[in-house]
Order: C-alpha cells, then structure tokens, then sequence
C-alpha cells in the first residue's frame, strides 16, 4: 500500500536546488490544521489547552506557530524552557513535567511563572527548599494498572514516573500545608495509542481520582492534564485517531463523572506532541550508494543521528522514492545510514522501486520525535530544518550542523585552534 508524501516530486526538485540533503521538512498547513481540529474537539471545555510537548521537536518557529493557534508548551528541561521564553510563552502557558529535576531547573520555571507538574512525592520538600510551593501545583499520577477492556497497556508498575494513588492524597494535603491553593492532576500512561478508547479511559481514571481526592482531602481540583498518548498512523493502512470523536468521548466520561460530583468547572489540558506534528515532517534524503553482499543495501546521506527510532527501537517510517511512486515495489532493500553500527537501518527487508544513486528518499512522520532526538555519534553532524511555508515558500528554520559546532565545546587546549582552522575551510 502507497501512504504519500504531503510534499512533491517537483516541490522537492525546487528545493534541493537551494537546500543540500539531507533535511526535514515540516508542513505549515498541515500542523496548523491539526491544531485547530484539536481545539475544535476539545472547545466544549471552556478551560482547555493544548501544551505541546517541547521534547517531540522543539524548534522555536515551530513553537511560535503553535503560540498563534492558541497552544501552550509542556517543558521537561532548562533548555525547553528557556525555548518557550524566547517563543513568547509565559506563565500560565508553560507547563514544566520533568522527573530527578535540577534545583536550578525548579528555580527558572518557577521565575517564569510555569505550571510546574510535581513527578514525585519527595519532590514536594525539594521544591519548597529550591524554589518555594507556588499556588497553583500539579501532581503526575501512576496508578500502577492501567486497563482498557482486558488488556493492560504499557505497564505502569514498571514506569518510573508519579506518585502513587496513596502518596497523591498526602501529597496534595502537604501542598496544601505549604500554601498551594489551586491543583492539578496528570497522568501519561500510553505512548502512540491507535485507539480511540485510550484517552477517554484515561480521563475517567483521572476524573474518579479527583472526586476522591475531594472526598478524601477536601481539595478539589482545577485542572486535569490528560497528556499525551494519541498516536499517529506510520504505517500504510493504519486509520488515524478520530480527535473529534475522542474529544465527544471525553466529553462524555467528563459529564458521566464529575458533572455529579458538582465538579464541571475543571479545566483539561493535553500534550499531544506526537499527534500534533509527527505526520507534518519528513527526513530527506539522497542515495549515494548501492552495495550487493548477502543483502542488497542502499545507503543514504542520512542516518540514525538524524533519525533515531528506526535504530533504537525498531520503529517502522515509511518510505517514498520520490518520482517513482507509480513504479513497482519489486527491489527488497536494507537502506541504511553511514553509522558504524548495524543497526543504523532505516529500514531492513524493505520492498520498494528501484533505487539508484542519487534518488531522492523521503521518510514519513519524521515530525516529532525526528530531529529533536538527533545526536553527534561518529561526529555525524545533524541536518538542517526547512520549513514549507502556507504559499508554498520554503523557509530554513534550522541550518545543518557544522564541524565548528562539533568542536565548540572542547577545552581550548593546543588541539583547539588546528581544529578550528580546519573547520573553516570545510
């Protein structure tokens, strides 16, 4: 099955002409779309906000965009958060999730103004200490199971983050003693649910745990933060979520069980980084070799420092040899990166056209979670970040790493200006 590219054969002749592989490219159109469908399926909650998780790619234009469609930002780092302030965010428009957090990190979140989401009960004290106990406070949940029908998803058990359902009760009582006035309650139990039963059952979960909280403590929530979780289809004929039914669905479990508790005011929030861009972004890349051994290999001018998940945990990315999407997928191929390590594979046993050097792949849904977890192995540089602007313009909103950039953190001992004279004449 075919899953095409939101970019052309020709658009991408235009851009290769200006812009060198390999790069990612986003899709305005696309991710502004995806935006405000989401805050169509969630308007019915006159508090609601998206923060878009930082992590999944945190290019400052692209964080601005979002600013203009009404998002905030969920922070997990300084870095992150020192993004969302050069983006324009501000206070309550910050969302701060981190876990084993810095003091420093507590200390400019709290300057900021941001919503900072607690990952455990002993962070409570450590906060106090560091940065003090802001008024407004959330608290990250792990109930330990998590069910939806008989299975059980992702094992929270086993996950390292949140308080547990007794220590959320002391917790919410303790920040309370130490002057938090207004709270929140999040949990993130699921990572690229395809179902459409996942974020409703993960909102009644959090709903019957805020009415007892109420009950038990006397806090009642402001706030419930449902994360993220919605997945996105990588694969040819995976259907994508309906966020318009899972926001009708949540709506429902949202008046089934806090509408009789008297709790109809809480605000909800998500984190939909992988939903919100994952499908508006694509690694391109050319083909520079073709080897024939036991295997039949194409090798790219891009690897796993640009696209981690194939290697890490064998995530499938789709593939398009652009401008022979109507040709047969007859070639079985292993295409790969220059990496010294086997598993630098964006793909093993893949049935696609022939490929010869030079064609230019494109690898989908490389939009979150793509560039953002690129990294330096065999002093690999990482690519450039283009932008395809609404009018069909293409903007470079990252350029690619440089041998400079590689080697500006090195001590300046006698090595450090040959380098830097090497450097230059690349």
């Amino acid at each position: 099955m075919t899953k095409p590219p939101f970019v052309s054969h020709e658009k991408l002749l235009e851009i290769v002409r200006s812009h060198p592989t390999p790069f990612h490219l986003y899709d305005e159109a696309g991710i502004r779309a995806t935006a405000r469908a989401v805050n169509r399926a969630f308007g019915w909650n006159a508090g609601y906000r998206e923060y878009f998780a930082v992590k999944a790619n945190p290019n400052p234009v692209l964080l601005s965009m979002l600013k203009e469609e009404g998002c905030g930002v969920d922070c997990s780092s300084l870095t992150e958060l020192m993004l969302a302030e050069a983006a324009g965010f501000r206070g309550g428009e910050i969302m701060f999730s981190s876990n084993m957090t810095p003091a420093g990190e507590f200390v400019y979140a709290r300057g900021l103004g941001a919503t900072i989401n607690l990952d455990d009960f002993t962070h409570i004290d450590f906060l106090e200490a560091c940065a003090g106990i802001p008024e407004t406070v959330c608290c990250r949940y792990n109930p330990g199971a998590f069910h939806i029908g008989n299975s059980i998803m992702d094992g929270p058990a086993e996950s390292k983050f949140g308080f547990t359902r007794r220590q959320l009760a002391e917790g919410f009582a303790r920040l309370r003693g130490k002057g938090a006035r207004a709270f929140g309650l999040h949990a993130f139990l699921a990572s690229n649910a395809l179902s459409e039963g996942y974020y409703p059952a993960l909102a009644r979960l959090l709903f019957e745990a805020a009415v007892e909280l109420r009950d038990e403590t006397g806090i009642a929530v402001s706030f419930i933060n449902l994360s993220g979780g919605i997945g996105i289809p990588y694969r040819p004929g995976e259907e994508a979520c309906d966020i318009e039914l899972i926001g009708e669905s949540v709506r429902e479990a949202f008046h089934d069980t806090l509408a009789p508790a008297g709790m109809q005011d809480i605000a909800l929030c998500s984190e939909l980084g992988r939903f919100m861009l994952g499908p508006h972004g694509c690694l391109v890349a050319s083909a520079v070799h073709r080897k024939d051994t036991y295997r039949h290999y194409i090798g790219l001018d891009a690897c796993a420092a640009d696209l981690l998940r194939p290697a890490m945990y064998g995530a499938y990315h789709h593939m398009t040899v652009s401008g022979k999407e109507g040709l047969p997928a007859d070639h079985v191929y292993d295409v790969v990166g220059s990496l010294c390590e086997n598993n630098d594979k964006f793909a093993a046993g893949r049935a696609l056209p022939e490929i010869e050097p030079g064609d230019l792949i494109v690898i989908h849904d490389t939009g979150a979670h793509g560039h953002s977890m690129g990294y330096n192995y065999n002093g690999r540089l990482r690519a450039a970040e283009l932008l395809l602007r609404e009018d069909g313009s293409v903007a470079r909103i990252r350029r690619a790493e440089r041998p400079q950039d590689y080697f500006a953190t090195l001590s300046e001992t006698e090595c450090y200006p040959r380098l830097l004279a090497l450097a230059q004449r690349r």
